[in-house]
């Protein structure tokens, strides 16, 4: 069983990884180890420890210690610190969403090949910086047959709490990466024995339907910043340039949005 801790001084040392911090000094807590990174609500808590990360220690408002939260301060099995929830907001600087929220371990990230050995289809994020995006797109990789995401290192992490929390732990389950080299530099990618797919708004795009791209064995879905979109020399290097049709005067989707479309598309070949 794991022990409950009662606090009332947000000040003690033992919470300061709670407290409120820039992504980057979790990032760097443990350097030069990797660094630590916090999960929020039961279920997307309880899909990281079913991913094999490490705990360290969770802090769940009183109320929820019997509730919601027993299952996974029971499965974590580690300090769980406790108090009324204004005392938890006043620490954090947020509200908890369903009450628990837990510090984890990151884990070495595997290299762009290793990832992609056996992974027919992939997305590639470029300069996505929106962490409610890059969750989402994570949560629609899982479902619709897209077998890793490699992201370029201006991207949002995908364990930021936000991110993890909108993918409903997802993040989790799909392997992911970054790359170290620009985009725009497609040798990577194509030695790895992939097709490229551009999504973006080009006079020479394809529909997402076309034949021919569907049929590709290997194929790499790359999506943009939101706003922006991809960069025009990521467009250019790319094997496809491929369009969603719209309707009704709508330019273009939210790239989580048109993510859903692409990966059923273009993912459902192997699911």
């Amino acid at each position: 069983m794991p022990e409950i801790i009662e606090f009332d001084n947000i000040e003690a040392p033992e919470l300061a990884m709670y407290r409120p911090q820039r992504e980057p000094q979790l990032l760097h807590w443990y350097e030069p180890e990797a660094g630590i990174f916090l999960t929020e609500s039961p279920k997307v808590i309880e899909r990281a420890l079913r991913a094999g990360y490490e705990p360290l220690s969770m802090l769940c408002e009183r109320r929820d210690i019997d509730g919601e939260a027993a299952e996974v301060t029971a499965a974590a099995n580690v300090p769980v610190y406790t108090a009324d929830s204004d005392i938890i907001t006043e620490l954090t600087g947020f509200k908890l969403i369903r009450g628990v929220v837990c510090a984890m371990r990151r884990r070495r990230l595997p290299a762009p090949e290793e990832l992609c050995s056996n992974a027919k289809r992939i997305a590639v994020l470029e300069n996505v910086v929106n962490p409610t995006n890059v969750g989402a797109i994570f949560r629609s990789a899982a479902a619709l047959g897209i077998e890793a995401v490699i992201l370029t290192n201006t991207c949002s992490d995908p364990l930021y709490r936000r991110s993890s929390r909108v993918s409903m732990g997802t993040v989790f389950q799909v392997p992911w990466t970054y790359m170290d080299s620009p985009l725009t530099d497609m040798e990577l990618l194509h030695s790895l024995g992939y097709k490229t797919a551009a999504m973006a708004l080009v006079s020479d795009s394809v529909d997402i339907d076309d034949e021919q791209l569907n049929s590709e064995e290997k194929l790499a879905v790359v999506l943009g910043a939101e706003g922006d979109g991809l960069s025009h020399e990521t467009i250019t290097a790319s094997d496809y340039k491929v369009c969603i049709p719209m309707s009704n005067e709508v330019d273009s989707l939210n790239v989580a949005a048109a993510s859903a479309v692409a990966f059923w598309q273009l993912g459902k070949r192997r699911m």
